[in-house]
């Protein structure tokens, strides 16, 4: 299995958003470029603990749920930021980063 890094995930996840947010990105960058790490970060805490063992397929998708919403609410603290365009960056982000994460907790967490 590969391992992940931060700074990869978070350039190949900011690319993605940033086309999403196209013109809207200026409002919503200094959000964004935090949240987007944390979820970069919670996909990383996540390979280390299953590279232990110590978290099912099932918790992982609990924990990665949880970090998403949290990345939505705070987007969602912009002016004129509305859920669908969120929703639509946070699913970008993750799908530009798919198949390197699912690659390499070796199920397909996204």
């Amino acid at each position: 299995m590969a391992s992940l890094k931060l700074e990869d995930l978070v350039t190949s996840m900011l690319a993605a958003a940033k086309a999403v947010f196209d013109k809207r990105w200026p409002d919503i960058k200094d959000y964004a470029e935090p949240e987007f790490e944390k979820l970069a970060r919670t996909l990383i805490q996540i390979e280390g603990i299953r590279t232990r063992k110590k978290i099912s397929e099932g918790s992982a998708s609990v924990l990665l749920e949880m970090q998403k919403n949290t990345t939505r609410a705070v987007m969602l603290a912009v002016e004129g930021m509305g859920l669908v365009l969120i929703e639509e960056a946070i699913n970008a982000a993750l799908k530009a980063v798919k198949d390197v994460v699912n690659a390499a907790l070796g199920f397909a967490l996204i």
